[in-house]
């Protein structure tokens, strides 16, 4: 082993530069897993920092050459553990190519590295009057090859959509360090087979993205948001689904159940009554959002709401999303760990989701907590337990296993926005089936007969 090590640290110098390579333990071991819970890490041989496709292209020469395992990341905000390193594996963190290469108002795209972050890209297009729409929680820090690698949503996908539909175009090293470009700056193209959605979602195990072809769309005015309290959240799913029904399509429809709303509560004395036992939030970004809200705070008190707020201004809009904002970090302060899910159902299942998850928490004794994308279903019950506490982590993991099997039963998927990674690969058979599983293997064999693309993940 330690021969190997040696002949890998020596192949990779003679194509990097010195500060593209960390071969110190103590440093690389704090590259070891993402911020997922009770998932499994390995310890990386070396962590590589490349700043261009070239180097990249020489790093998988090497793995390739040696068979050495290649754990792709980015900011390692995800929460699947697709980005946790395995014993022996080359981490090969992106951070680094971090370039905006274009952004065109005539075509709509923009042109970047993997390492860009989400929100330093939002900025740019927003100085052309242009936006990129997907916007995870964590997009201040969460960069783009992560957010392709997840095929990751945000809190705008119920009007926006999630990152697949953003991207157009990709350039990737494969595990033999051959460099492919997929998809087109073009604003239509059916060319072949659809390679690029191929790419996306797919947690670096069939390549490596290094450029990005992405649309950009208008920036839209300012939304304005409502905020609506319900004595249950059932009503609010009602709620929810008139909405919807009745053509609405607002920017923003997120919910959030009595253990959120406590944990925000104690936290940041939102001053929310403790008999609202679920908040709505609604937002519209059209040019006459008061108007919607009118329509949709109608439907909101039609569905059982007692209290409904409209905001005036942008101003008083931020204030109504605070809530929504703090409620992860609320989740996380009760316990010292958290399982975060992202379970997704139809519209019409959210109630039995919701009712579902709550019984799921009393039949296990612990404090789970809804937050969801309730505008398109996406349900995130976050699990909260001592990770001290080897029975309670038992019950936490099984919990997490009863929503997603509850998420299923629904007619829903285990992940609508987080991906698969090592958290959820067990659960990906049931999902998709013999024959799903047979198929997907099969395509992972054609991009990388090796098996050195981030092993263990998704399957």
């Amino acid at each position: 082993m330690d021969d190997l090590l040696s002949r890998l640290v020596s192949g990779l110098r003679t194509g990097l530069p010195a500060d593209a390579l960390i071969t110190d333990p103590d440093v690389t071991a704090s590259y070891a897993n993402d911020m997922a819970s009770l998932c499994e890490a390995g310890t990386p041989a070396v962590v590589v920092l490349p700043r261009t496709a070239e180097q990249v292209q020489h790093v998988m020469r090497t793995a390739t050459a040696l068979r050495v395992p290649v754990v792709p990341q980015g900011a390692r905000t995800g929460l699947s553990g697709a980005a946790n390193a395995s014993d022996g594996c080359i981490v090969l963190s992106l951070v680094r190519m971090d370039r905006i290469l274009e952004i065109n108002p005539v075509d709509r795209i923009a042109v970047v590295e993997p390492g860009v972050v989400n929100a330093a890209l939002s900025r740019a297009a927003a100085e052309h009057g242009l936006t990129y729409p997907p916007d995870p929680s964590s997009w201040e820090t969460c960069t783009i090859g992560g957010n392709i690698g997840t095929a990751s949503g945000g809190l705008c996908c119920v009007k926006y959509g999630v990152t697949a539909e953003y991207v157009l175009g990709l350039d990737v090293v494969l595990a033999d360090g051959r460099l492919l470009s997929t998809g087109r700056r073009t604003a239509k193209g059916v060319a072949g087979y659809d390679l690029t959605r191929l790419f996306v979602g797919s947690e670096g195990s069939l390549g490596i993205v290094v450029k990005a072809v992405l649309a950009l769309r208008p920036q839209p005015p300012k939304q304005l948001v409502l905020a609506a309290e319900f004595a249950s959240a059932g009503a609010a799913c009602e709620a929810v689904c008139a909405i919807m029904e009745r053509g609405h399509t607002p920017s923003l429809l997120e919910l959030m159940d009595r253990t959120t709303i406590h944990a925000v509560n104690r936290m940041a004395h939102m001053g929310l009554p403790d008999s609202t036992e679920a908040l709505l939030l609604a937002a519209f970004d059209t040019r006459d959002p008061a108007a919607d809200l009118a329509a949709v705070g109608e439907l909101c008190a039609a569905a059982g709401a007692t209290q409904v707020v409209p905001a005036e201004d942008a101003a008083e809009s931020e204030l109504l999303l605070q809530a929504r904002r703090l409620a992860l970090t609320a989740l996380e302060s009760v316990k010292s760990a958290t399982m975060i899910d992202d379970v997704c159902v139809p519209r019409s299942r959210l109630a039995a989701m919701l009712e579902g998850t709550a019984a799921i928490a009393e039949k296990y004794g612990l404090t789970i907590g809804v937050c969801a994308h309730a505008g398109d279903g996406n349900t995130h019950p976050v699990v909260c337990f001592d990770r001290t506490d080897p029975d309670e982590s038992r019950r936490a993991r099984e919990s997490f296993d009863e929503i997603m099997a509850l998420g299923l039963e629904l007619g829903g998927t285990i992940t609508g926005e987080h991906g698969v990674g090592v958290l959820k690969k067990e659960w990906l058979a049931r999902e998709i089936g013999p024959v799903g599983v047979e198929l997907q293997r099969g395509i992972k064999q054609v991009f990388d007969p090796l098996g050195i693309l981030n092993p263990g993940k998704v399957f």
